[in-house]
């Protein structure tokens, strides 16, 4: 989809990947995301970035979460919607259509910061004194 848009698309796509992601893990899972997303579009018929809709969006997410965990869904939503972003910013595309569309609900129950005892030590080990 992208190889067949026109220059100014392809120059903002890789733009994105190069310009706004200082992270290279996150630029990887990012790409991924894309890549992926734009692939399951384009199975589906949809030709080029214009045509992508909310409903695309949705149904991807829906598709996702039967095979990944909420947080992995929830990553790869927020590389597309950022992506769109990037492009709207650019005026490739008049609307992002992943802005509107919900991600898995996710919560977690158990933190890592440690709970403080009644006597305010928290559990450590040592005593200031």
């Amino acid at each position: 989809m992208i190889a067949a848009a026109d220059n100014a698309t392809r120059l903002r796509f890789l733009e994105f990947f190069a310009v706004t992601i200082r992270n290279p893990h996150t630029r990887r899972a990012y790409a991924r995301a894309a890549g992926e997303f734009l692939a399951w579009v384009a199975e589906r018929g949809v030709a080029s970035l214009a045509g992508v809709q909310p409903l695309h969006v949705a149904a991807w997410v829906e598709a996702l979460g039967r095979e990944l965990a909420a947080p992995s869904v929830k990553q790869q939503l927020a590389g597309v919607r950022h992506l769109f972003d990037w492009l709207v910013t650019g005026h490739i595309v008049p609307v992002n259509p992943a802005g509107s569309v919900r991600g898995p609900a996710h919560s977690q129950r158990r933190g890592k910061t440690p709970v403080l005892a009644p006597d305010g030590r928290g559990g450590c080990s040592t005593a200031s004194t």
